[in-house]
């Protein structure tokens, strides 16, 4: 009985050996595969993040050749509006030129306040000038150019001012050239138009003088008489007086 009892006691802790064992094999099994579980969830994980971390960066880096992109095309639009505002100041500069330019052509067209011989009348730039060139050009004896350049000023400007002025330099230089039919018919003429022009005693004792030189003495006298009573004070009635005297 007590070796059975032994025998019992012996085959019972075996068996107890055995199970722990199977139980220690079970846990390390379980914590084996818990083990590989966590290692392939962390690896999964890791990859996740890999890859989420790869996205982030591409993501970032299409961001900043986004902003880089809009950058370059902030600075094309930025000079492109430089440009345009440059060529609208240009644009407004040659404006503001041309209507300068405009106005100073407008002002070289626009008639003159003219004051000559106590008269005064509007005449144009290029007519007042061309006065003054058949002026010198009688002044420096050219008495042809002259008369010339006078009659033309009276064919391009039938009203001007000048007027009776060139009919009296034409006549001046007709008789000066011995043209005294002609320089009769420009005197006649002048005070014709205008008997109170400042000139019109000289003019009167010049037509006189062409009388004389065609033998018109009778018409010279009345001239002279007509000077004398007209204008009794002028320099010209003065020179009459002894003209009249040498006719009698």
């Amino acid at each position: 009985m007590v070796l059975w009892a032994a025998a019992a006691h012996a085959g019972a802790g075996m068996f107890d050996d055995e199970e722990a064992r199977r139980a220690i094999l079970d846990v390390r099994q379980k914590l084996e595969t818990q083990r590989r579980d966590n290692d392939q969830r962390m690896a999964d994980l890791a990859a996740r993040q890999a890859d989420d971390l790869t996205g982030l960066r591409r993501s970032l880096q299409d961001l900043q050749n986004q902003l880089e992109a809009n950058a370059a095309e902030t600075a094309k639009l930025r000079g492109q509006i430089e440009q345009l505002v440059r060529d609208v100041a240009e644009s407004q500069r040659r404006q503001t030129d041309g209507a300068k330019a405009v106005d100073e052509r407008l002002r070289k067209l626009e008639p003159l306040k003219v004051s000559y011989e106590g008269a005064e009348f509007l005449a144009e730039p290029q007519e007042k000038r061309a006065f003054e060139q058949a002026l010198a050009s009688f002044r420096k004896g050219d008495f042809d150019i002259a008369q010339t350049e006078l009659l033309g000023l009276l064919s391009r400007y039938p009203q001007t001012g000048y007027a009776s002025a060139a009919l009296f330099w034409i006549g001046n230089a007709k008789f000066v050239g011995k043209d005294y039919k002609g320089a009769l018919a420009s005197f006649q003429k002048l005070l014709t138009q205008d008997a109170a022009y400042a000139r019109a005693p000289e003019a009167l004792l010049a037509l006189a003088n062409c009388q004389l030189e065609l033998k018109d003495n009778a018409g010279a006298r009345k001239t002279l008489e007509s000077l004398i009573a007209d204008h009794a004070r002028s320099e010209a009635a003065d020179a009459a007086k002894e003209r009249l005297a040498r006719l009698k």
